[in-house]
């Protein structure tokens, strides 16, 4: 749909350090971030981290402290000298609680932005009645939004959105008031429209099954600050930080040394990884093992203690205790296990990461 912004020289959003600051407090501390025509990006933290206010300093509902912003290579934000209105960055935006009017008819709230542009009427209609059928419900149009579902009301604001064929669509985290099985369904639906049409967008969550499901990229943001973005595969296999590795849960992280001669050594119990030896610095060290990286396995190297079984259908779930090194981490496996019962592990040394102090 989108084919001006899919074909565009210029980066659908450039942000170049981006600050915000409420008095004393600062929320936003020098954020770049390039988005390319066609690209989505999740915007995923705990509540806090500034993901909503670099939401609406690109959206033009805050002013930035400091720094430059461009939308389809358009000068939006210079510092706190210039913020383009929102009306002129002609971009869309479906809301948390979707901002339908409940007075106005489908079709009439899809072609709301378009009336706000001084378009015809029979223009307006055409081109909501095209939006209506992109998103599947087109044969709602003359219905009003207390009758649909929450879902249906979803699609007609994302609708709403792309109406106009805007260059950047930014969502403020549009599926949090939803139950997790529809919230699940919808946000597989968003992420294929999103690239069925082309779209560029920005798309702030804090779940992050939802992230990954929908954004190409993911910028996990913390204290202000974007720690790492990088696809949902990448951010798993290669997270930056512990603390990256923390929020996302990715495994167990522990605390030891490293040593050219015995390898990893935990600091708090006999947990010991030689095959680490000549792979990392020698020194203080927190070993992360992911969830994918142990099994298990009667032969394996590491011991753990089962503190829960989760039966989920088609696997179990095994919710283990590494001992003394005070680390937890889950394991599928095909068979259960014995509450309170030492199973060994194996371990894939590939996918063990190390951070040093």
């Amino acid at each position: 749909m989108n084919k001006n912004a899919a074909n565009s020289p210029y980066f659908a959003l450039h942000a170049e350090r981006i600050t915000k600051s409420f008095g004393e407090t600062q929320v936003l501390r020098t954020i770049d971030l390039n988005l390319a025509p066609g690209e989505v990006v999740a915007l995923l933290g705990p509540s806090g981290c500034g993901k909503t206010t670099l939401l609406r300093i690109a959206a033009g509902l805050l002013p930035a402290t400091s720094g430059q912003m461009k939308i389809a290579g358009k000068q939006v934000v210079d510092g706190s000298k210039f913020n383009a209105r929102p009306e002129q960055r002609g971009i869309g935006m479906v809301f948390q609680d979707y901002a339908i009017w409940p007075h106005l008819s489908v079709l009439d709230n899809v072609a709301f932005p378009l009336r706000m542009r001084k378009l015809g009427r029979k223009a307006r209609e055409t081109r909501a009645r095209e939006a209506l059928d992109r998103v599947g419900l087109v044969h709602l149009a003359d219905r009003f939004p207390g009758t649909l579902s929450g879902g249906q009301q979803q699609r007609v604001a994302l609708a709403r959105a792309i109406v106009a064929e805007p260059p950047l669509v930014l969502f403020d985290e549009p599926l949090s008031n939803l139950d997790r099985e529809l919230r699940e369904g919808l946000a597989l639906e968003i992420g294929a429209l999103l690239r069925e049409l082309g779209l560029s967008a920005i798309y702030v969550t804090h779940d992050q099954t939802e992230a990954f499901t929908i954004a190409d990229r993911v910028a996990v943001m913390l204290g202000g600050e974007i720690a790492q973005i990088a696809a949902p595969e990448e951010l798993f296999a290669a997270p930056a930080s512990v603390e990256v590795a923390q929020f996302l849960n990715i495994g167990a992280l522990i605390d030891g040394q490293v040593c050219a001669a015995r390898g990893f050594t935990c600091a708090h119990d006999h947990i010991n990884l030689p095959g680490l030896a000549g792979n990392s610095p020698e020194g203080p060290a927190r070993i992360l093992i992911p969830r994918t990286a142990v099994r298990p396995d009667p032969h394996g190297p590491l011991t753990a203690q089962v503190l829960r079984c989760q039966f989920q259908g088609d696997r179990y779930l095994l919710h283990l205790g590494l001992g003394g090194a005070g680390a937890s981490l889950v394991c599928p496996a095909d068979r259960p296990a014995i509450v309170n019962s030492q199973i060994p592990l194996s371990i894939d040394p590939d996918r063990l990461r190390v951070f040093t102090n």
